[in-house]
């Protein structure tokens, strides 16, 4: 593993996803960079960014609004 450059993957989404399918997320990710990057699944870092629908906008509409 030394040696082995970090991947890290930044997943912007708005809240509302459990537990369970950010795990399940987790796993299939760092499954995919692994093998594609060739890189240990230990090196590879996912950050999950949860946005509040308030602070989300599509075609000028708040996604709160929906």
């Amino acid at each position: 593993m030394k040696g082995q450059k970090m991947p890290i993957v930044n997943i912007d989404f708005l809240e509302g996803r459990t537990l369970e399918q950010k795990k399940e997320m987790a796993k299939r990710i760092t499954e995919i960079i692994s093998e594609v990057a060739e890189v240990a699944p230990e090196v590879v870092w996912i950050k999950f960014n949860e946005m509040k629908k308030e602070n989300f906008s599509t075609g000028g509409k708040l996604k709160s609004d929906n």
